[in-house]
């Protein structure tokens, strides 16, 4: 949509996933960045009232800071597509898509990216015996934002013990070695590397927390392996069939030049929190917070 004919924006934000708490951070933040680009901003926590709510508002565009299940998995975007309000981000099909981790690799693997191998197994199995040999790690295979990792490591006697609010079932993939790069595309363009540095695992503190980790951009990396991030993010983000701004995540084993870039996933709904990834990028193009935010509204459509 244009600019000129927006005027009312919904931004969603919270709802009932174990991101939560981030969400209404992203929320908050691209609430008070629209307003300040001139748009009359009207905030909801997502709840089993959501339609009512937008039916009673009557946006011209959703801002969606939805993250995790519901929000970031096609289920408020087919509801958004049934009421046909405009609204950011990806649509059903490739949100969908790309929350299930497995599926994407699928994805990935039919057009030729780079990830490595995977299964999707029930958690007392995991529990039980080493389902692949360690190294390996252990994740949800339908959440973000490094929610309920476990890493185990080469040579562990045991398999890893799982939280109980762990789902029934879990994917479990190769450990990937090496430093933690990431690209955001935004339409049809990828908009720079950045290296992520942590004391650790990027895990949801590191993520979230202040002084968690420290982004380098531009990562300071071979010309080939930055070409590679900004080919394979914008191939990504193709393949799953993505629009607005996405974000993918990479690990790179610098022993092993370009063999060792491999794609861990792709976020459909980028954090957009004072350390988040995408708005710094965005910035080291040129672009505030505020001509980030106002870009996803004038892009926002039905029927993505």
């Amino acid at each position: 949509m244009s600019g000129s004919s927006v005027s009312k924006v919904v931004v969603l934000m919270g709802g009932p996933s174990a991101e939560r708490e981030v969400s209404l951070s992203s929320g908050e933040e691209c609430a008070k960045a629209l307003a300040g680009e001139g748009f009359d901003v009207v905030k909801i926590d997502a709840g089993p009232d959501l339609a009512e709510r937008l039916k009673a508002e009557a946006p011209d565009v959703v801002f969606n800071a939805l993250h995790g299940r519901w929000g970031e998995d096609g289920c408020v975007q087919g509801l958004l597509e049934w009421l046909q309000i405009p609204y950011t981000h990806s649509g059903v099909l490739a949100s969908s898509l790309a929350m299930d981790k497995e599926r994407a690799k699928d994805t990935f693997r039919a057009a030729g990216l780079p990830v490595v191998a995977s299964v999707l197994a029930g958690k007392d199995d995991v529990q039980a015996r080493h389902v692949m040999e360690p190294p390996y790690v252990v994740k949800p295979y339908n959440e973000g934002s490094s929610v309920g990792i476990y890493i185990v490591q080469e040579g562990a006697n045991t398999p890893p013990k799982l939280a109980e609010s762990m789902p029934d079932k879990v994917m479990v993939e190769t450990y990937a070695p090496g430093r933690e790069l990431t690209t955001t595309v935004m339409g049809d363009r990828a908009l720079g590397v950045t290296d992520i540095i942590t004391d650790g695992w990027y895990d949801y503190d590191a993520k979230y927390a202040e002084g968690g980790s420290r982004h380098e951009i531009p990562a300071n990396i071979p010309a080939d392996i930055e070409a590679a991030c900004l080919d394979y993010a914008l191939r990504a983000h193709d393949a799953l069939g993505c629009r607005g701004v996405s974000r993918t995540d990479f690990r790179w084993d610098e022993a092993r030049g370009l063999d060792g870039l491999i794609i861990l996933e792709t976020n459909t709904q980028p954090g957009m929190t004072p350390t988040s990834l995408a708005p710094e990028q965005g910035a080291h193009q040129g672009m505030s917070f505020g001509q980030f935010c106002k870009w996803m509204v004038e892009d926002a459509s039905c029927n993505r």
